[in-house]
């Protein structure tokens, strides 16, 4: 029924907007929302079922516009399991990006860097996920629209995978690609988990993104992920580790991140 609820009203919201691509803007990531023209900003707190987003660096809203001629939602702010969300309540925006009518999703994050070879901060592309959250958003009742054993096989759509290859190369980025790890948060993880995720094959880990991603590729939506590497994780840099040193780490590399996405959303098929 949140669903629902949602969608009626967005719908009445938004009128004749209907946005292909919809993104979602991880923490410290949210000055993409102010580069959308013709921008209409709808709170979370007017949107029937929706929580509030009560992490740093989060919105809490949605913004509807113009970004490179081509018609999008932003959804600056996401909801955490490790904030006491059910994972419905975490997918929720994303159902609700897939009823209005998007295609495509674009999925950022900042992350923690597991990859030695990565430098920090930097951009890295998602290629693949490990679920290391041990909830899943489609446990229960098959959902409306999606479906009971989607295939993630490519849970990250190879074309525009490449799109943000050659989106990078054009605007002199150094774009790196890897595994991204979701856990559950919300501690930092142990110099020992950091060292279990790296021999399971992982590049960066992070508490978001995952069910968002199981879910879009359950509605059939192509997913684009991002990930901003804002710091080592535990035992592979000196220091104690923080949210503001995320926040900091997203800020520095959100210009480049914007200039892939740009990039890549001007490119899509029409």
């Amino acid at each position: 029924m949140r669903l629902e609820a949602a969608t009626e009203f967005a719908r009445k919201t938004l009128g004749h907007r209907k946005p292909r691509v919809a993104v979602v803007l991880g923490s410290g990531l949210g000055a993409l929302a102010n580069c959308v023209s013709d921008a209409m900003r709808v709170p979370y707190a007017d949107i029937p079922g929706f929580p509030a987003a009560t992490t740093a660096g989060h919105g809490g809203e949605l913004v509807v516009g113009r970004l490179e001629d081509a018609y999008v939602i932003l959804q600056s702010g996401r909801f955490h399991l490790y904030e006491g969300y059910d994972p419905e309540t975490v997918v929720l925006p994303v159902r609700l990006l897939a009823e209005l009518g998007a295609e495509y999703l674009i999925v950022t994050n900042a992350a923690g860097g597991l990859n030695p070879v990565f430098g920090r901060p930097c951009l890295m592309l998602i290629a693949d996920h490990i679920n290391y959250m041990w909830r899943n958003p489609l446990t229960g009742p098959v959902a409306k629209g999606e479906h009971r054993w989607p295939d993630l096989n490519v849970a990250y759509d190879q074309d525009l995978r490449e799109l943000a290859r050659k989106a990078a190369l054009n605007a002199g980025i150094t774009l790196h690609e890897g595994v991204y790890a979701g856990v559950l948060g919300p501690n930092y993880e142990t110099p020992a988990e950091i060292r279990m995720l790296r021999r399971l094959g992982a590049d960066a880990v992070g508490m978001s993104t995952v069910p968002e991603v199981i879910t879009a590729r359950a509605r059939g939506m192509r997913v684009l992920g991002i990930s901003s590497i804002t710091n080592a994780g535990a035992g592979l840099g000196g220091g104690k580790l923080s949210h503001q040193e995320v926040l900091e780490g997203a800020n520095k590399v959100s210009a480049q991140l914007e200039a892939v996405l740009r990039g890549v959303i001007s490119h899509l098929p029409a």
